[in-house]
């Protein structure tokens, strides 16, 4: 309590609660969260009492109580002391409301005692308002008023988030649980004894009367002295909780609404009380200071949009560790948060309802890091399913897919990527792996927006938060509205899509409107012939009905390669595969061919095409012509220079034939892609023969030189190297193994640890040590199928590898420079030339191409150093146009071959333009030539492997 400046024992406070017309209980105005406090009667006044238990009001007792509830409630009074009666434990005070003394105000307005009251002033009191609740109907209150605030007086609060309520007009006293809050508990004090008979009085003065009571009966003593005194003490925070309650409604008029009765007959309800011009809910306010805690049951009654700000009021208090939070530790969540990662792109591919791919606008064309998978936030839409391993999709899940695919394909989005995941591979998203798992991946989840919806894009959806509205619809909210999703219920502190609300309110509009997964009708049932599994004779069988319509619409469900497809023919309820009738575009693994796979996955997956079937062939493949949006998909490719017209097939029979010849002439013209070599008369007519069709040019890069003639490459352009290297950087690579555990044999694949940098790499065991592995330093000789260096590591230093790194091929090939002979190293100026070979191509900027001339297969499938197939090639330096083979013979290191009758005219050309570099050579004496023309007719013999260099 503050005293008051200048006056002895004068104390000021603030009315917390008006128990009757002459009491009224006082705090201090501490800043403390829980400040002292007193209960004080006015001096030299009586007022009329209420009712007790059993008994009813003395005349005018409410009124008089609810005049001095209005006068004082929540203002500031200063009271003094002015005597005391020990026997009753009361304390009479004067109290003044500014300069007005209160006793004064309510003696002059006549609430004090006043002889030959009227009867009319006596409250008709319910049972409930006088202690007899045994008929109380709870469920008829609730029935008669549930959703309708009902006005009420606090008249005790017995925790937080308890209070005892007059229901006015009909004073019904009520208990009320605040709907989905629990706070602190208060504890439970020990079973007081019975009292003695009460000594009240009815003086001005405060001396005691004895109105005479019953004594205590022998029943009452024994209860009294066998009750059970254990004191059970509050939960922390329990008292600021019940302070924080009190402080806002003790005495206070506020607003019910009944929400529900729990199976005591208790009744739950949300509290509102005024403040200023607007009205609070008590259940929010205590859990936003941390006085309370979400319950899950009692929140089900209330409305999804209030259990919504009572979740996220506590996790916030949560994250502030708020008062009951204080200690709080947060669960561990498998879900990282992904910041400042937002692009722009179009919609290639609609995996299922809550997953698309995404092509960044940002990343080049064609790069195989340009197409970007999106995990809708905080949605889980039927799963598709997979053929492959006889899973059907889940009802709604087609509808949902089709519903994005209608919606999506082709269309600009701009993505914000919120949070990634790690999943298991086998459960999907939903369990947390176990750390360091092999069977687990990380899945990235944002929210897309669709740019320019048009009329019935958004139909589905709210109007767009403040923060989207500039970015589009959203997208999840689209699926859920429909129906074609649910919302995930994220454990605390877990991550969340940024717009949760709004994926609420969509998914509660669908489930009020029984839309899609929500309704309780059957789902759709859609049965599909899948003639890519079934036998050729059957494909063949469904010829006539593709035939029937000259042209039939197909959605592309897949871009098997450049010019195959997987098609959808809903008319026919079928897939087919269909290929593109004379027009062939590389092969798989060939240079190109990633990138005409590229450029039918942005022009035609998923897209509504038509196409005309001419034929089918004996495995069941489809041909003929394809449009999409009246545009012959072949002279798309034939522009692009990724196709070739097959003109073995015959273009006069081709659909749009003469626009395929005239698209093929445009890209040669302009030397594209697979062209861009090509010279005018260099393609054959019908009949091309091998020595005069268009050679094979790779963009490479040598990582490992074996002697002067011979080393390995990578293909630049080869997708497959950033895939791999991004696989190894990805993976855990634990602890040594133990021995026995792991036992590598020759012509295993094992990841080895490379000891120039450190760095793991794909390996092929070349040679070990005889019977099982003993220590871990036994010595193993290894291959790196993608360098194509070998050198010999530690037991310590290999682990077995991953399934998913080893699937795919040595990116190593195996070269030799054509039309030359190089000394070995066992020969004279074998090592000098293994020197410049090196010099001129180990050089990680250096742009190299390299012209195939032939294949020689003699080595065999089995790959190790300087074995396998090898590619015979004349290797340019692009930035000096230069021949590295005709480099070789200039500066002496290599000779000729000899020539051969059977030669072609293009070998012996070749040879003959070579032959000036050597006669310069010759000339100056250099190296293999320093005394003179030594031919040999002896034919090279295989290098030994040698030491491990070259580049990683």
């Amino acid at each position: 309590m503050a005293t008051v400046p200048g006056a002895t024992g004068w104390l000021r406070g603030r009315v917390k609660a008006v128990p009757s017309g002459d009491c009224l209980v006082i705090v201090g105005n501490s800043k403390a969260e829980l400040p002292p406090e007193k209960t004080v009667t006015l001096s030299s006044i009586i007022a009329p009492r209420l009712a007790r238990r059993g008994g009813i009001d003395e005349p005018f007792a409410w009124e008089s109580r609810e005049y001095l509830r209005k006068l004082c409630i929540g203002k500031e009074v200063a009271f003094k002391t002015d005597y005391t009666v020990a026997s009753i434990g009361r304390e009479f005070c004067s109290v003044f409301l500014g300069d007005k003394n209160v006793a004064f105000l309510i003696v002059s307005e006549g609430w004090a005692k006043t002889p030959g009251a009227s009867e009319a002033a006596i409250r008709n009191l319910p049972p409930s308002a006088i202690g007899d609740s045994s008929n109380f109907d709870a469920m008829g209150l609730l029935a008669a008023n549930k959703g309708s605030p009902m006005q009420g007086i606090v008249e005790q609060v017995r925790d937080g988030s308890t209070v005892r309520v007059y229901l006015l007009p009909d004073f019904q006293f009520v208990q009320v649980f605040v709907a989905g809050i629990q706070s602190p508990s208060m504890g439970r004090r020990g079973v007081e004894p019975i009292p003695e008979p009460e000594v009240t009085t009815d003086n001005t003065n405060g001396e005691a009367s004895a109105e005479g009571q019953p004594a205590l009966t022998s029943a009452q003593r024994l209860l009294a002295s066998t009750s059970s005194s254990a004191e059970v003490s509050p939960d922390p925070f329990g008292r600021e909780a019940k302070h924080f309650t009190e402080i806002r409604v003790l005495n206070r008029e506020v607003r019910i609404v009944l929400e529900g009765v729990d199976k005591f007959n208790n009744l739950i309800g949300s509290v509102y009380y005024p403040d200023g011009e607007t009205a609070k809910d008590l259940a929010l306010e205590l859990v936003e200071n941390g006085l309370a805690k979400y319950v899950e049951w009692s929140a089900n009654m209330m409305e999804d949009e209030a259990k919504r700000r009572l979740k996220s009021a506590e996790l916030q208090a949560k994250k502030d560790r708020l008062r009951m939070w204080t200690n709080y530790v947060p669960p561990v969540t498998n879900s990282k948060a992904i910041r400042d990662q937002n692009f722009t792109g179009k919609v290639v591919e609609v995996v299922s309802g809550d997953c698309i791919i995404v092509a960044d606008d940002s990343l080049p064309y064609g790069s195989p890091s340009a197409e970007r998978r999106v995990n809708l936030s905080s949605i889980r839409s039927p799963k598709i399913g997979n053929p492959r391993r006889d899973e059907k999709p889940a009802p709604y899940a087609r509808e949902a897919r089709e519903f994005l695919r209608t919606r999506l394909i082709g269309r600009q989005v701009n993505v914000s990527m919120e949070y990634s995941r790690k999943v298991g591979m086998a459960d999907g998203p939903n369990p947390t792996p176990v750390a360091g798992s092999a069977d687990s991946r990380v899945m990235d989840f944002g929210t897309v927006f669709l740019v320019s919806p048009t009329k019935g894009d958004g139909e589905e959806s709210t109007p767009a938060p403040s923060s989207a509205v500039s970015q589009g619809v959203n997208i999840g909210e689209l699926v859920l509205a429909r129906g074609f999703g649910t919302v995930i219920r994220h454990r605390d502190f877990e991550e969340r899509s940024n717009y949760y609300d709004a994926l609420l309110a969509a998914e509660s509009r669908a489930i009020s409107g029984k839309k899609g997964m929500h309704s309780a009708k059957d789902p759709p049932v859609m049965h599909i012939t899948d003639l890519l599994t079934t036998s050729a004779k059957k494909a063949k069988d469904f010829l006539p009905f593709l035939q029937r319509s000259r042209r039939m619409a197909a959605v592309v469900e897949y871009v098997l390669s450049g010019h195959r497809f997987k098609l959808l023919i809903p008319k026919e309820t079928c897939t087919i595969a269909f290929s593109l009738s004379g027009v062939r575009c590389p092969g798989r693994d060939e240079l190109f061919s990633d990138e005409a796979i590229a450029l039918m996955r942005r022009k035609i997956l998923q897209r509504d095409v038509e196409i005309e079937v001419e034929t089918v062939d004996r495995t069941g493949t489809f041909l003929g012509s394809l449009w999409e949006s009246k545009t012959n998909v072949a002279v798309t490719l034939l522009e692009a220079g990724l196709a070739k017209i097959q003109t073995s097939f015959g273009i006069d029979r081709i659909t749009d034939g003469h626009l395929l010849t005239r698209a093929e002439q445009s890209a040669k013209q302009q030397k594209l892609k697979i062209w861009e070599n090509y010279a005018e008369g260099q393609e054959p007519v019908n009949g091309s023969t091998p020595e005069n069709s268009k050679k094979e040019v790779l963009k490479v890069v040598v990582t490992e030189v074996l002697d002067g003639g011979r080393f390995y490459v990578q293909t630049v352009s080869d997708q497959r190297v950033a895939a791999i290297q991004q696989q190894l950087a990805a993976l855990s690579i634990l602890e040594a193994p133990v021995i026995g555990a792991f036992n590598p044999k020759k012509g295993d694949l094992v990841l080895a640890q490379f000891s120039a940098d450190n760095s793991w790499n794909r390996a092929m065991i070349v040679n070990g040590p005889r019977g099982a592995v003993e220590s871990l330093k036994d010595t193993f000789e290894v291959f790196y199928i993608d360098y194509g260096n070998q050198e010999t590591v530690p037991y310590s230093q290999l682990r077995p590898m991953d399934p998913s790194v080893s699937a795919a091929p040595g990116l190593a090939q195996l070269c030799s420079l054509a039309f030359i002979k190089v000394p070995t190293l066992e020969e004279d100026f074998g090592h000098e030339a293994a020197e410049y070979l090196s010099q001129c191509t180990l050089n990680s900027s250096k742009e190299l191409r390299a012209m195939v001339e032939e294949r020689d297969t003699s080595g065999g499938k089995s790959k190790g150093q300087g074995t396998g197939t090898v590619l015979i090639v004349t290797l340019v330096d692009v930035e000096t146009s230069s021949s590295i083979n005709a480099a070789m013979l200039q500066e002496g290191l290599a000779r000729l071959e000899r020539r051969k009758r059977w030669d072609t005219r293009e070998r012996k050309s070749a040879i003959d333009n070579l032959e000036e570099h050597q006669n310069k050579a010759k000339e100056g004496r250099l190296n293999i030539w320093q005394y003179g023309d030594v031919q040999s007719d002896e034919e090279d013999s295989a290098p030994p492997a040698r030491k491990p260099a070259g580049r990683r």
